[in-house]
């Protein structure tokens, strides 16, 4: 199982990694000013700040969970990713349909509150990338529903997705956001929101209850990792891993997938396939109520 990347120490996690990202973006104030900085638009105060919040009532009945997700107080709701590559490439990240399907989600959980689709609220789905996503050099790529035959002419529905291109280097972009930037790709304070984004950095790698979530999550990727290791030593079934796997790696991936790791971390962290680990996922939540 190579290229896989080794798991930061808790000390070692930075903003742009997305448990530090998530922990930090609990400030409401500091999650405010973030999505100001990144949106260019001042937004109105934000109700609670929900990290890794769970919608299980999604397209296809598979859970998904976001990274940042909150509503101001007129009912806009955003949602905010941390995006790494973790020696991936681009293309695996899945971009484009990810965003699609986070959309429909959170769209879908506003009506199964037995909301009117009439008053589906302006929502924006934010994919903060510390990588070019599209490979067209531009500092972010903003998505909106458009006519083909009219590109002025907006279908006006609400939703917009931005993917924020962090590693950008030109100069062309607000100060204030090559600010933000900069300190996301390579952790420099320069100004007052970086500054105290830095300054909740420290004093959260000094938090106990966080350090210990975390090496929880650390030491069950760990753990199922080496256990798949040692099952392709003893049985050279290194193959099979990667492409098809038995029952004991369905329960490995199932339990996993039960304590809330994300299918980009099993497969980033553990080795096995997209496939077998998407397989899996559908086996266990596709249910009939």
């Amino acid at each position: 199982m190579s290229g896989q990347r080794k798991m930061k120490s808790y000390e070692e996690l930075g903003f742009r990694d997305d448990f530090m990202f998530g922990k930090i973006m609990e400030d409401s104030e500091l999650c405010r000013e973030v999505l100001e900085r990144l949106l260019g638009h001042p937004i109105s105060e934000l109700k609670e700040v929900q990290t890794q919040r769970e919608f299980r009532h999604s397209v296809d009945g598979k859970p998904i969970r976001l990274d940042v997700y909150n509503e101001d107080s007129d009912g806009s709701i955003y949602d905010a990713e941390m995006e790494n590559l973790n020696n991936k490439t681009v293309e695996s990240h899945q971009l484009p349909k990810r965003s699609r399907y986070y959309q429909g989600a959170i769209d879908i959980d506003y009506m199964d509150k037995g909301n009117s689709y009439k008053k589906l609220p302006e929502s924006s789905v934010m994919f903060i990338c510390t990588f070019d996503p599209f490979g067209k050099g531009f500092p972010l790529y903003t998505f909106r529903e458009r006519c083909d035959e009219k590109p002025e002419l907006t279908l006006n529905d609400g939703t917009m997705k931005v993917f924020f291109n962090c590693s950008y280097k030109g100069k062309d972009i607000p100060d204030a956001l090559r600010k933000l930037y900069d300190y996301v790709e390579d952790g420099k304070a320069d100004d007052d929101l970086t500054k105290r984004i830095d300054a909740a950095v420290v004093k959260a790698r000094k938090n106990s209850i966080w350090r210990t979530q975390y090496m929880k999550e650390r030491v069950l990727l760990m753990d199922a990792r080496e256990e798949g290791r040692e099952e392709g030593r003893e049985e050279g079934r290194e193959e099979g891993i990667q492409t098809g796997g038995d029952i004991r790696d369905f329960q490995r991936i199932s339990d996993m997938l039960h304590r809330g790791k994300t299918v980009d971390e099993i497969v980033d962290f553990c080795g096995y396939s997209r496939e077998l680990v998407e397989s899996v996922e559908r086996e266990m939540f596709t249910v009939t109520d």
